[in-house]
C-alpha cells in the first residue's frame, strides 16, 4: 500500500483523514481507525446501514413490524438515528470536492462508503476477473 507523498490535511486527531481521489487504500484504513476511535457504533452504521425504528402492529391474527413515524421516536431511537448523521458527517468531511461530486446523491453513510469503495476498488466481480486474468 502506497503512502501519499505529501499529505494535505488530515494528520490530526481532530480532523478525519483527507481523501482527494488518490491513495484510496491508505485513506480507507486511516478512516476506519478514525471512525472507530470517534465512536465504534459508527463503523457498524457504515457497514450495516442505519438503524430504522420499528413497532409491532397487530393485523388480525398476525403481527406486522412497520417503521415508526418520526413523532413516535423515543430518545433511544433518536440517539441511534443520530449515528447515521454522525457517520455521514465524518465521511463527507474526509473527502475533497471531486470525490464529493461522486457521493453527493448518497443519503446514508453506508451508501457513501459503498460508492467510494466501488469507484476505487471495483466490485467483487471486477476483482475476481482481474485475479483470473492475472493467473492465466
Amino acid at each position: 500500500m502506497a503512502t501519499p507523498p505529501s499529505l494535505e490535511e488530515g494528520q490530526s486527531t481532530t480532523k478525519p483523514p483527507r481523501f482527494n481521489g488518490q491513495f484510496y487504500g491508505w485513506w480507507k484504513i486511516h478512516m476506519h481507525d478514525y471512525i472507530n476511535v470517534e465512536d465504534i457504533e459508527l463503523w457498524d452504521v457504515i457497514l450495516d446501514g442505519p438503524y430504522i425504528p420499528t413497532k409491532d402492529v397487530l393485523d388480525g391474527d398476525l403481527t406486522k413490524v412497520i417503521p415508526k413515524t418520526r413523532r413516535e421516536y423515543n430518545e433511544a431511537d433518536k440517539k441511534k438515528i443520530e449515528k447515521n448523521y454522525n457517520a455521514n458527517k465524518l465521511l463527507v468531511c474526509g473527502i475533497g470536492p471531486d470525490e464529493y461530486n461522486r457521493i453527493s446523491t448518497c443519503e446514508m453513510a453506508k451508501e457513501i462508503w459503498d460508492c467510494l469503495k466501488t469507484a476505487h476498488e471495483g466490485t467483487t466481480q471486477v476483482k475476481d476477473s482481474k485475479v483470473d486474468m492475472l493467473t492465466t
